[in-house]
């Protein structure tokens, strides 16, 4: 139902493997949860035959979980319902303070404030931050974008920050759950339900954020995260031995060779302060690119650096889709033929090559990813939403 195979009860019955009555009872089930809506006796298609199945939605006034993602230039709330459906959003502030506890408060007082409007029920919250997220302690590692401390320990900052607004579920005047994860590997999570990585089984996305470069493997459907949730920072996979200085010591990484500053400054752009890199160079390409050489130029720059970056990880990962999101997804679109040629041409046997790459399709992966991780309890058993 969550990822939208199960539209009807007759498919319900076959994604399960149970019997009618089976599936049925589980329907109804869900259906006194508050979760999922059941029509009887839906309109018979012209030229049908036989009963039709009933139909199953999500219930659109059902539970949410508070969504939110912190970058380099602000932050955004959001309630997320089943099936990866913004219910509501409120945009933050473009500053960033230099204390996570602060950040945290304005982020989750946003989303209080969503809750309050809305009057809907809460049963969970997930953040999504531009760094690594080390498990099990949920230690924001390296924040090299913004001007937090390494190490700040964000999944029970944000706990703190839920509890003292008082927002409690899934059982009545129970805190809340806090839950914390780095942004490209939920924006991945989120493709692989709700977007351009569906039925991927071995899925690779790799990402720009604001400032950076991410990437994220889901195998199978769930998130491949290492021994300690440090799996995948791919932005520090070296493209150029001879090119920019990186935050992580090392030259030439993914981080700082594709990432929206990198194409600003290879197009001889000042970045303005009037709106995030992110956007300013999206808007760059998608404007200036069919007829301004220098943009043309840098941006083949990048993709040459890009392509062979995949290429890298292609031959080491094996996947069978790659997907990219942020201004990635825009190169990809801006040249998609000189892209590919990149991964082939740094392919192993010529099969890595052949690998399908795909743009991202959800505008707020990341915000859809960290709801993800909030809802995820639920999925697995959602009799924890009954009253207590």
């Amino acid at each position: 139902m969550h990822t939208g195979r199960a539209p009807t009860r007759a498919q319900l019955t076959a994604e399960l493997g149970v019997t009618r009555a089976t599936a049925g009872a589980v329907a109804a089930e869900l259906q006194s949860l508050g979760l999922i809506t059941v029509d009887a006796r839906p309109a018979i298609a012209a030229g049908a035959q036989g009963r039709p199945s009933h139909r199953l939605a999500v219930d659109p006034a059902g539970p949410v979980v508070l969504a939110a993602q912190v970058h380099a230039d602000g932050f955004r709330a959001a309630l997320v319902g089943l099936g990866g459906t913004i219910v509501a959003t409120a945009p933050g502030c473009g500053d960033v303070d230099a204390d996570p506890v602060r950040v945290l408060r304005q982020v989750v007082s946003a989303g209080a404030e969503l809750l309050e409007q809305t009057g809907r029920r809460c049963v969970g919250a997930g953040l999504a931050v531009p760094s690594a997220v080390a498990e099990p302690e949920g230690l924001a590692l390296n924040p090299l974008h913004l001007a937090w401390p390494p190490g700040a320990p964000v999944r029970s900052l944000f706990a703190q920050c839920l509890a003292e607004a008082g927002i409690t579920g899934p059982a009545p005047g129970a805190p809340v759950t806090g839950y914390a994860a780095n942004d490209v590997n939920l924006g991945a999570l989120a493709e692989h339900r709700h977007g351009a990585g569906r039925g991927a089984r071995h899925l690779l996305c790799v990402a720009t954020g604001h400032r950076g470069v991410g990437g994220a493997l889901v195998l199978r459907g769930r998130l491949h995260t290492g021994s300690a949730g440090l799996a995948l920072e791919v932005g520090h996979l070296t493209v150029d031995p001879q090119g920019r200085p990186c935050h992580c010591g090392s030259r030439g990484c993914l981080d700082v060779e594709t990432d929206p500053l990198a194409l600003l400054d290879a197009a001889g752009r000042t970045p303005g302060p009037e709106s995030s890199l992110l956007h300013q160079a999206r808007e760059l390409l998608r404007t200036a690119y069919p007829d301004d050489p220098a943009v043309r130029a840098a941006a083949h720059l990048l993709i040459d650096r890009l392509g062979l970056g995949i290429a890298g990880l292609v031959n080491i990962l094996n996947p069978d889709r790659v997907i990219l999101g942020g201004l990635h997804r825009e190169l990809l679109r801006a040249d998609e033929e000189r892209l590919r040629a990149g991964i082939a041409e740094g392919s192993l046997w010529g099969r890595s090559g052949e690998v399908p790459v795909l743009a991202c399709t959800l505008d707020h992966n990341s915000l859809v990813g960290a709801a993800e991780l909030a809802w995820q309890p639920i999925l697995d058993d959602p009799l924890t939403l009954q009253e207590t």
